[in-house]
């Protein structure tokens, strides 16, 4: 059977006549609770509104479940005058100081990391699949390493930066990689290894508390599962569901290896590194490394290799036509980074990048 999975989205605010962010996010995630309950939530800077699925045990009902999410969220937004934007960075605004939601966990983090805050404006995605136990999805993880630049540039949705292009393909996470618990995970050797980790850094104030562990694979703090938040939003509610399903199966294969025994590769940390930043600066459209081997290899190439690793799962899942063909939209038709730019050249105006990524309001098909 194949495991149940769902996300966590993360949307901008923006003003319908200038397209920049605005500091909205709580009259929105209010008005939407009326239909998401609980599912629509703040985050840390008032530019941003989140909302989660509940978990699904397929890639359609995973994609209506997002498509209604983004309707509820978008409704919520019209009847407060602004809209919502999914991108990993914003277009347009004045972002620094970034207006820090209310609350008393906002606080402590303004007084703990200081001026981070002053510039956390970033939108992933989170894509949670079910584990069987924590031990399990920490080993899990550490298979999953080496192909999180490939899945980092599959999903790169944010060059633009407050009116200027980065010359990045996934600018979000740049930003990201400044905070002290973040980016690929370590290698671990056993869940209480894990543990022992967290542990210290809570002890040394790296950590505010285990919701402030930001490496990209993570075991959920209050979910039994898996979260891997290395993805910018994704621009369609296609795509958001068809990345969630690719990393189902790449977690499906990690835990079939784990339950045979089979000992995850180990890249160095300084290799993982270097491969996230050329997936961040190019995407799909650049070389990266093999970081198991220290070859340059395509972008385009190291995709064919993980949907040719996660075949199995994709057929078992019954997702193999959808997902590959996902992927062969991206590599033809170009990820949401290059659609932004793709918006952008025909008349030059930002403008028209921000509507682009504007969710609608009914859960029509993208």
């Amino acid at each position: 059977m194949a495991l149940r999975f769902g996300i966590e989205e993360e949307y901008f605010v923006v003003d319908p006549g200038s397209r920049e962010v605005v500091p909205r996010a709580a009259a929105v995630v209010r008005r939407a609770g009326e239909a998401l309950g609980d599912r629509a939530s703040t985050e840390l800077v008032d530019f941003l509104a989140e909302a989660k699925t509940p978990p699904c045990d397929d890639l359609d009902k995973l994609e209506e479940q997002i498509r209604s999410m983004r309707a509820a969220m978008a409704a919520a937004a019209a009847a407060e005058g602004v809209r919502l934007a999914a991108t990993g960075t914003p277009v347009l605004g004045e972002l620094v100081p970034a207006p820090i939601s209310a609350g008393p966990r906002y606080a402590e983090s303004r007084a703990t990391y200081r001026a981070l805050d002053d510039e956390q404006c970033i939108c992933s995605c989170h894509v949670h699949v079910e584990m069987p136990d924590r031990e399990r999805a920490v080993q899990v993880s550490n298979h999953l390493r080496p192909w999180l630049p490939t899945l980092l540039a599959l999903a790169s949705n944010s060059p633009y930066w407050a009116g200027r292009d980065t010359g990045h393909a996934c600018w979000r996470v740049m930003t990201w990689a400044r905070w002290p618990v973040a980016g690929p995970p370590p290698y671990f050797a056993s869940h209480a290894h894990y543990e022992e980790l967290v542990e210290t850094l809570l002890g040394c104030g790296a950590l505010m508390d285990t919701g402030t562990i930001f490496w990209d694979v993570r075991p959920s703090a209050r979910l039994p599962t898996i979260e891997i938040r290395l993805g910018d939003v994704a621009q369609t509610a296609a795509d958001a569901a068809e990345f969630a399903a690719l990393i189902r199966a790449l977690v499906q294969m990690s835990l079939t290896a784990v339950e045979a025994g089979v000992r995850a590769p180990d890249p160095p940390q300084e290799l993982l590194r270097a491969a996230y930043w050329l997936a961040a600066r190019d995407g799909l459209a650049g070389t990266g490394v093999d970081v198991c081997s220290g070859r340059p290899v395509t972008f385009r190439r190291l995709a064919g290799d993980l949907l040719a690793h996660v075949l199995p799962a994709l057929r078992g899942s019954g997702d193999l036509d959808r997902v590959s063909g996902g992927v062969r939209r991206l590599l033809t038709g170009g990820t949401g980074a290059e659609r932004q730019r793709s918006a952008y050249r025909r008349r030059g105006r930002l403008a028209d990048v921000v509507d682009a990524c504007l969710l609608r309001d009914t859960p029509a098909r993208d």
